[in-house]
């Protein structure tokens, strides 16, 4: 098992920064890749990003693209997600997921465990 706790989402005007962590616990951190999820009120929850477990590749969706970083601390069991110029429809429930490195298939899909998700909201 492995045990996800997100931290450091909060109010922010457009234009904002907010950095978000995800603190793991339980099993070997390093031998999962890490992923950052979000769901904005009535719709599906949506892939951000992703980053493998060794930290040198990573994956972002269009949105996120040139204003959200992924990276990781292996050494402190932690994942976190700088997310920059912020816009109102950034606005979400954020979550984070641990996918065991031995899967394969899609960095969008496989995910094994979530987090309990922090709110982002940002404010035009």
């Amino acid at each position: 098992q492995v045990q996800l706790v997100e931290s450091g989402g909060g109010l922010v005007q457009a234009g904002g920064s907010l950095r978000l962590s995800c603190a793991a616990s339980g099993r070997t951190f390093s031998s999962y890749h890490m992923g950052w999820f979000r769901q904005a009120p009535g719709k599906e929850r949506e892939f951000v990003a992703t980053i493998l477990w060794s930290g040198r590749n990573t994956w972002y969706a269009d949105s996120a693209k040139g204003r959200f970083t992924i990276s990781r601390d292996n050494a402190k069991n932690t994942v976190y997600l700088q997310m920059n110029s912020l816009k109102p429809e950034d606005t979400a429930v954020y979550y984070c997921a641990a996918k065991n490195a031995d899967k394969g298939g899609s960095f969008v899909f496989g995910y094994d465990y979530w987090g309990q998700g922090t709110q982002v909201t940002v404010s035009s």
